[in-house]
């Protein structure tokens, strides 16, 4: 049930720790919200206790931790708690701290997700805003880092590591769901090189770094009385960060995502582009109006004029005709579509060659129309500058353009592309002739 709907905390509950970067105390509290409240910091030690939503557009810097900000309202070091809520499946949470970063606690997301279980989790009545991802998304950086999301029916992260000189190079890889997030993830610690401190100083950062909060990396070893919790600890911890940063986004993925050398930075572009992509999913896509009447050709006169027959009529209707040599079909993708049964499985995406087939549909309708051809059958000649910019799915209505570009005796050239809510998925230029039979 959770699974589907929202979930916020059930009760309040605080904890009081020292902030990593500012080395200050700070107590932090978690409290319950209403559906579609999203993730929001509280500041209730400023004036007017201002509030900051959990959200892409405020990252403000992603050096050494993920910090947000609206106006002059600033709030530091929000990853551990961000991917403890996300991996516990909280949606709705309001966050007070009295102070401008987060307590680090032992650099993981094990005390968040205690505090979390203290206050227990509630479902709520709404759905919960998810994202399944249809098409790739790709993310490269300057410095070598690498990160993908492709389609998948799960959440699923798979990370390698690889630290300086190729030092402790580690690949995890694992679906993401709260018992798998609180035994596999959430005690995997921060960590840093030795001989990165110094600068991280410099700068004015980790003033309340210690062996506590951070595994400290010199050389080839692990410094520090602790011993790693994980084998792979570190690739566990960049997860962890993954995960929080990128729900920022706003909303949950199912997608697997691939990180090679992620960071703050990289991963703040990730969500950053999966929050445009979720946006324009959501947006409202003005109503296709297919006309009807005069000048439209319904599907009894489209079975007229083609041959074709379920399940390989690629036509519902011609919708318009500009002159003898454009006109523009429509056909609408449902999941009844015999060929989603194996193109794919879980990620039903309707096949390249069938929108040529039906850029041919059309065509062959236009030439008909020339009168130069009244029976036969249409074979395809040659199909040149076939391109496939954008999957159709179930749910789409793709329009269909053709325009003839030659038609002589029996065969005819057109110039087609196939469209969904104004973009073009696919395009070519077809050549056929009609056979009789």
């Amino acid at each position: 049930m959770a699974f589907f709907y929202q979930q916020t905390l059930a009760k309040s509950a605080s904890l009081t720790g020292t902030s990593l970067h500012a080395g200050r105390q700070v107590t932090l509290a978690l409290k319950p919200a209403p559906s579609d409240h999203g993730i929001k910091f509280r500041r209730i030690d400023l004036q007017d206790e201002p509030t900051i939503d959990a959200k892409v557009q405020h990252i403000k810097s992603v050096e050494r931790a993920m910090t947000i900000a609206e106006g002059n309202v600033t709030v530091h070091t929000v990853e551990h708690l961000l991917a403890a809520l996300c991996g516990m499946g909280i949606d709705n949470a309001l966050v007070e701290m009295d102070a401008s970063e987060l307590p680090i606690g032992d650099g993981s997301a094990h005390p968040y997700v205690e505090l979390i279980k203290k206050c227990s989790i509630e479902t709520q009545t709404a759905l919960r805003r998810t994202f399944e991802i249809r098409e790739p998304l790709h993310i490269e950086t300057k410095s070598g880092s690498l990160l993908t999301v492709v389609p998948d029916d799960k959440f699923r992260i798979s990370c390698t590591q690889v630290g300086p000189e190729g030092r402790f190079t580690q690949f995890y890889s694992t679906e993401i769901t709260p018992e798998i997030f609180e035994k596999e993830i959430a005690l995997a610690r921060t960590f840093t090189f030795f001989e990165d401190i110094k600068p991280l100083v410099d700068k004015g950062l980790i003033r309340g770094g210690s062996f506590e909060n951070a595994v400290v990396i010199k050389g080839d070893s692990v410094m520090g009385k602790e011993p790693l919790r994980f084998p792979n600890e570190f690739v566990r911890h960049k997860v962890l960060d993954i995960i929080g940063d990128l729900f920022l986004a706003g909303c949950r993925i199912f997608g697997h995502v691939i990180a090679v050398k992620p960071g703050h930075g990289p991963n703040s572009e990730l969500a950053k582009a999966l929050a445009k992509r979720y946006s324009q999913m959501i947006a409202m896509v003005p109503t296709q109006v297919i006309p009807r009447g005069t000048g439209v050709m319904e599907i009894k006169d489209v079975m007229a004029v083609l041959p074709h027959r379920y399940p390989f009529l690629m036509v519902d209707r011609i919708v318009s005709f500009d002159g003898d040599n454009k006109c523009v079909g429509a056909k609408a993708i449902t999941i009844n579509e015999p060929f989603f049964q194996g193109h794919f499985p879980g990620h039903p995406v309707m096949p390249g060659v069938l929108q040529v087939e039906a850029m041919a549909q059309v065509a062959s309708i236009l030439l008909r129309k020339q009168k130069t051809i009244t029976s036969g059958i249409g074979y395809f000649m040659s199909a040149d500058s076939v391109k496939f910019r954008k999957p159709a799915f179930p749910g789409d209505m793709l329009m269909i353009e053709a325009e003839l570009l030659r038609a002589k005796g029996n065969v005819g050239k057109a110039s087609c592309r196939c469209l969904v809510n104004g973009e073009v998925a696919s395009e070519a230029t077809l050549m056929f002739a009609f056979v009789a039979q």
